[in-house]
């Protein structure tokens, strides 16, 4: 499941993956949002993978795939907050292809990663 995160900066919208991640929460959660913050100019994301994510279903793997292809001019910033090795592998390999700017950031640094998709702070 999609958890939202709280106490966001204005423009800035964020989740945590709780459990397994279905394509349904895709679908119900994450579209939206998505689809909204689009709406407004730009889309700036937080992400979390933390201790509690268990992992995508298949649904849930073709939907990521597919949420990075929608609304293409939009995306502005992805921090992904997650101390999974893999995840850190995959920015790596793939993040030169997800639209806008995307930064990877360890599970300490939430607030950190907040900041820098609100864009303030200057993190680089």
């Amino acid at each position: 499941m999609l958890q939202p995160l709280d106490d966001l900066p204005p423009g800035v919208i964020g989740f945590e993956a709780v459990g397994e991640v279905e394509a349904d929460d895709y679908e119900r959660v994450l579209d939206p949002a998505v689809d909204a913050a689009a709406g407004d100019g730009r889309i700036r994301l937080v992400y979390v993978l933390g201790d509690r994510f268990t992992g995508y279903s298949a649904g849930a793997a073709w939907q990521d795939t597919r949420l990075g292809l929608t609304h293409l001019k939009a995306w502005d910033r992805l921090a992904l907050v997650s101390d999974l090795d893999w995840v850190e592998h995959l920015v790596g390999l793939f993040g030169w292809m997800v639209p806008g700017d995307v930064k990877l950031f360890g599970l300490n640094e939430l607030p950190r990663a907040i900041d820098w998709a609100a864009g303030d702070g200057g993190v680089a």
